[in-house]
């Protein structure tokens, strides 16, 4: 059986085949996209309506595929839709348009393309109109949206309906634009030859009037031309004074405005500086507090920075701070987690599982959880957040289940299954009251967790903090002897970590520990903190034991100690700004 025909020559279709082979090997390669889509357009010469089915279908399927996992490419929808005009003609490449501003609908050179292609191809003014409103509520009042104005504008301009003109051009003087000053000449000019009552509304055509006629009662009677005359000059100040507003939004935004370097969607990381200019624009906007316009600010943020989870999160943070808006949230929940940010990092995910459980969507939250792990198994924030979904949902055997099962997995690798069992004690320990079973979980597994500092740590902390008194001082003591001599003679830590660990025992020597406790507090000390000449011999081949329990003996190597010392904690307790390099970009989904 021969290979399959991706169309053109041999020589093409082997180039396609090759191409679509790199791309299922790493999907989050960019530029092996952009070597596919390119190769697939320029096949047979380039594709037109004659092009044979093989390379179209081949086209058209690296296209999908690609602005499927990168939709907010605006150029790319239009090439798209440009391609398909010329293959299949005007309706292929509107529906090409329509799903491409439904991906990207801040994009004013999308929706702007989309118009112009529209006025081209449509006889029917009023449903050209009707997509360019649909365009005024997606980009109208964007910073840099004078190509869009222009347009639509060029287009009642060809009509030559001066009064619809002139409508566009009252709403357009109102709105803070880079190229605001322009359009406000154009309206003063135009207003002049327009009847009053398309000037102001009549609220205000009445006030005007009624000042004029209070004036002539000290002047003397005014004819009609003196007093239109006067009601233009008083129109025209007040217009002077929504230029001068305009003007002044205009100066405010524009000191963040000028700090935008890369407006677009790019998968390459963006500097800290602008990530610091987003931050404080969602600020001042914020401050001034218009929904509308705080809601387009976020939609343009999260064009650029879409792989960004704490721009995610803040948005979503502060639409729920808004009253009435759950399936906004939702929204924005369902795109973060399905389209842009990277599942490497899943705490936008977990919170949406949250947010569905708070929602009485109890099975569609586990379903988010094991979503996430299909992608990265044994990953203990989310199995963690899993179990305690479960707890919360349907009592703690079934969260410990839940933590039995991970332990039990070939897929989960030690220091997880380490951190399930602290998991799993503290359960019994702080939610079923039981200090004795909660200690018999430590004590049943600390021989396989020899390596994991998150094990001892918590060990240790376990038997620190239970309550004791005169009476059972010596018993109590006992037990944590026990743990610490066991951490520093049987674990496989490092001795810096063992180290940090002892730190604890000693201070409960000094602060619970007998007439006698000084003399341990000070051998501790010299063992741990002394020169090597004087540490005992089980320290000082600290990080060359052999793993044990069915793990490879012999030097214990780097990665495998980092494991161990890994802090695991939650997304919403990891506080601070980004740091620079924190793009998180190595896997898109």
């Amino acid at each position: 059986m021969s290979d399959f025909n991706y169309g053109g020559t041999d020589e093409e279709s082997a180039e396609i085949k090759k191409l679509n082979a790199e791309v299922l090997e790493n999907t989050d390669n960019f530029e092996n996209w952009e070597k596919l889509v390119r190769a697939a357009e320029t096949l047979e010469g380039g594709l037109n309506r004659n092009s044979s089915p093989q390379a179209i279908a081949t086209t058209r399927d690296a296209y999908d595929r690609f602005l499927a996992k990168f939709p907010l490419l605006f150029g790319y929808w239009k090439k798209y839709a440009d391609l398909e005009f010329s293959i299949a003609g005007t309706e292929a490449a509107e529906m090409v348009f329509e799903r491409g501003v439904a991906s990207i609908t801040t994009s004013v050179d999308l929706w702007t393309d989309y118009c112009s292609f529209k006025v081209e191809t449509s006889h029917d003014p009023d449903v050209i109109r009707e997509l360019f409103e649909r365009g005024v509520s997606s980009v109208g009042l964007d910073f840099l949206a004078h190509p869009f104005w222009d347009k639509y504008l060029e287009f009642e301009d060809r009509l030559e309906a001066q009064d619809k003109i002139f409508a566009i051009l009252c709403r357009v003087i109102k709105i803070p634009m880079h190229q605001y000053a322009r359009y406000f000449e154009r309206f003063r000019q135009l207003a002049h030859t327009r009847p009053l009552t398309e000037l102001v509304s009549e609220e205000t055509l009445a006030r005007f009037r009624a000042e004029i006629e209070a004036e002539g009662y000290q002047t003397g009677p005014k004819g009609d031309m003196e007093i239109e005359r006067e009601m233009r000059t008083k129109i025209d100040t007040f217009h002077l004074e929504t230029f001068t507003r305009t003007q002044t939004e205009t100066t405010k935004r524009w000191t963040y405005e000028s700090e935008i370097k890369r407006p677009y969607f790019h998968v390459t990381e963006l500097d800290h500086p602008q990530l610091v200019n987003w931050r404080k624009y969602l600020d001042f906007e914020e401050s001034e507090g218009d929904y509308v316009r705080c809601v387009f600010l976020y939609e343009r943020c999260l064009v650029t920075c879409a792989f960004y989870d704490e721009f995610w999160f803040r948005y979503v943070r502060w639409m729920s701070a808004q009253p009435g808006k759950q399936e906004e949230v939702r929204n924005i929940y369902q795109r973060a987690s399905t389209l842009y940010v990277p599942i490497s990092r899943p705490g936008i995910r977990l919170q949406y599982a949250y947010f569905e459980e708070m929602s009485d969507r109890v099975d569609l939250a586990g379903d988010i959880h094991q979503a996430i792990l299909e992608r990265m198994p044994g990953h203990v924030e989310t199995i963690v957040s899993w179990a305690n979904l479960e707890r919360r949902q349907n009592g703690l055997e079934a969260a410990i289940e839940v933590y039995k099962a991970q332990i039990d997995s070939p897929l989960v690798d030690l220091f997880a299954k380490a951190a399930f069992v602290v998991e799993w004690a503290i359960l019994l320990w702080k939610v079923q009251g039981s200090v004795d079973e909660a200690r018999q979980v430590f004590q049943k597994n600390q021989q396989w967790y020899l390596q994991s500092r998150h094990f001892w740590a918590t060990y240790l902390e376990f038997e620190l903090s239970q309550p004791t008194s005169l009476e059972t001082e010596k018993e109590h003591y006992a037990r944590i002897k026990k743990i610490y001599d066991d951490m520093i003679q049987q674990s496989r830590m490092t001795l810096a970590t063992k180290k940090e660990l002892s730190n604890y025992y000693l201070l409960y020597l000094q602060q619970r520990g007998t007439n006698e406790a000084m003399k341990e507090f000070l051998q501790v000390d010299r063992e741990l903190n002394g020169p090597v000449s004087i540490q005992p011999a089980n320290l000082k081949a600290e990080g060359h034991k052999g793993l044990e329990n069915g793990h490879a003996a012999g030097e214990v190597d780097e990665a495998t100690l980092r494991k161990g010392e890994v802090h695991y904690t939650t997304y919403f307790q990891q506080h601070g700004e980004l740091p620079l390099n924190a793009a998180g970009l190595a896997t898109f989904h």
